[in-house]
């Protein structure tokens, strides 16, 4: 049996070379059939997908949620976040200007848009999947970095000999 194995196995073997006129074929640049093809990720929050999550109750929800916010959400909601999510709700078109930054995002909220207070102004969010389990502080800063500049005159022996305009 092995003898006619080898048989086959060296009928198959030539094979018709390609024509050497032919010029050779340009390859994609890196990276650009990739790009073509590539599908976007559907999203998923612990294995759920959103009409899954979405179709959850609220205590299905918040089993699925990590630890500091399952245990936020199992003492209740204080009277302000329910207030918001009943805001919510009744209005998904409007924007809602909110100092909740407490409260935890939730299936329900998303693509809804909030105007969330920095402690200096309301920043616009819109409410994206991924958010899911945040909270709504996190997604405005509430500090400001500012750039440092050049040392001042007299700071260093070197400026002492520039020029004041």
């Amino acid at each position: 049996m092995a003898e006619e194995v080898k048989v086959e196995a060296k009928q198959e073997a030539p094979k018709a070379e390609p024509a050497k006129s032919t010029p050779p074929k340009k390859r994609p640049r890196r990276g650009a059939s990739k790009l073509l093809t590539r599908k976007k990720k559907e999203f998923s929050y612990r294995g759920y997908t959103l009409e899954e999550l979405l179709a959850l109750s609220r205590e299905e929800v918040v089993a699925l949620l990590p630890s500091r916010a399952r245990r936020n959400m199992r003492r209740g909601l204080n009277e302000e976040n329910e207030k918001l999510l009943k805001l919510i709700k009744d209005e998904p078109t409007k924007v809602h200007r909110t100092h909740r930054r407490d409260m935890i995002v939730l299936p329900e909220m998303i693509g809804k848009k909030l105007a969330i207070y920095s402690g200096k102004e309301f920043k616009e969010v819109e409410i994206q999947p991924e958010m899911i389990g945040h909270y709504l502080g996190e997604f405005v800063q509430t500090r400001r970095f500012d750039k440092h500049a050049g040392p001042g005159v007299g700071a260093t022996r070197s400026s002492k000999f520039l020029p004041l305009k």
